[in-house]
């Protein structure tokens, strides 16, 4: 019965923790991830600053969203699979259902008051990431070499550019965490690598969502083009859309238009119109499926629509998850691996610096008002230790002042 208890309430906390974020959390992908260290890292002390830079490489790798996809495994960590659920509805479910209502009119973001407001929080997303980036920084780039593959990665980012530059730049952290960290002073240097991180995942449960990804990505467009049915059509149209992107985000939008904007479900006019309303929102940028998935009328319901497109573009990123969580642990504890994940950790440093200033740092600070409400977040976060939803809401009002 106290275990049961137990197990409630850290369902409870997980899905409070991830609806606060999902309310607050603005700015894309890399803004999140700062979002999600200064809450389970440093404020509720989930996880060590190495193993969660350990999850960002490994969701970096997969295909999908990887900002949900390290949300999802840090309420898996915490809360088991109700936790996962609970972490993956709360920091989606805001951002879904305002672009529903967006789609149904129902939603306006028009007026200096509102613009304010969204200029405020674009901002704190700047201080997010920034204050993640330094103390990252601190505590995974603690040496001279370390901090090279940081800044080889930053290089990489900046030439190569999109998500192949982040794979690439990880690719690379990896190769130069091999060949430069192998030596006993790293291991010496109270590095938390060996640590297990328990996700409450077996092998089968992860054969079985391997076999899950497979079977819809092969099987889903053979019985829409058998069937003819929208709704089959619809679901494989997502689906592929959340199994081929890397990188999430603005790297899906091709691929989300040329499947409802070319085929004709939904007008460029239109497509653009959510785009813009999903950029105004908190939470993933995966959640304009729902405004698309209401705006297609495959289904008789709007909301149905988008709870279909919703489900079927987060499902293969989150089961390719689930299918190699259980192998983690096993691959993380091998010497050469340890080397490996700490060059690829001070590549996460690096990916996150270059993002700070593109597109973080370029599309926001445009004049002095913006870079001193930046540096009030910053200081607010790092020196009087405010948690980042208070920050949030700080700087929101401070936005308002702006633009007024």
């Amino acid at each position: 019965m106290r275990d049961a208890r137990h197990s409630i309430e850290r369902i409870k906390e997980v899905f409070f923790a991830f609806l606060v974020l999902g309310l607050t959390s603005f700015g894309g992908p890399i803004a999140h991830l700062g979002y999600f260290r200064a809450e389970f890292v440093t404020r509720r002390r989930w996880l060590s600053e190495a193993d969660y830079a350990d999850l960002v490489a490994l969701c970096q790798f997969l295909p999908g969203p990887a900002s949900s996809q390290v949300g999802f495994a840090l309420g898996l960590l915490r809360g088991g699979g109700w936790g996962a659920a609970a972490a993956w509805t709360a920091f989606t479910l805001p951002s879904a259902l305002v672009l529903v209502l967006f789609a149904s009119g129902a939603a306006s973001f028009d007026g200096p008051v509102s613009e304010g407001i969204l200029h405020g929080l674009k901002v704190a997303a700047v201080a997010i990431v920034a204050h993640a980036v330094w103390g990252m920084a601190h505590k995974l780039c603690p040496d001279q070499r370390r901090a090279g593959i940081a800044l080889a990665a930053v290089l990489i980012v900046v030439l190569i550019g999109g998500p192949a530059g982040m794979i690439a730049a990880i690719l690379a952290g990896a190769v130069g965490g091999m060949l430069l960290c192998r030596d006993s002073a790293y291991r010496d240097q109270g590095d938390p690598l060996s640590r297990d991180l328990h996700f409450p995942v077996s092998r089968r449960a992860a054969r079985i969502a391997a076999v899950c990804f497979v079977t819809l990505l092969i099987g889903l467009p053979g019985l829409a083009w058998v069937s003819s049915s929208p709704v089959l059509s619809m679901a494989d149209a997502f689906y592929r859309a959340g199994a081929l992107v890397f990188g999430g985000g603005h790297v899906v939008l091709p691929l989300l238009e040329s499947e409802v904007v070319q085929s004709g479900w939904v007008t460029p006019d239109s497509f653009l119109a959510g785009y813009g309303a999903a950029q105004a929102v908190p939470g993933p940028l995966f959640t304009f499926a729902a405004y698309l998935g209401a705006e297609m009328g495959a289904l008789p319901v709007p909301l149905l629509g988008a709870a279909l497109a919703l489900i079927m573009i987060f499902l293969p990123g989150l089961a390719l998850l689930v299918a190699v969580l259980p192998y983690w642990n096993g691959f993380r504890r091998l010497d050469r691996v340890q080397s490996l994940m700490r060059g690829a950790n001070a590549a996460v440093v690096g990916i996150l610096g270059a993002a700070l200033y593109q597109p973080v740092w370029t599309s926001v600070v445009v004049g002095p008002h913006e870079f001193a409400l930046a540096l009030v977040g910053f200081l607010l976060l790092s020196v009087w230790k405010l948690p980042a939803w208070a920050v949030v809401a700080i700087l929101a009002l401070g936005g308002i002042v702006i633009t007024l």
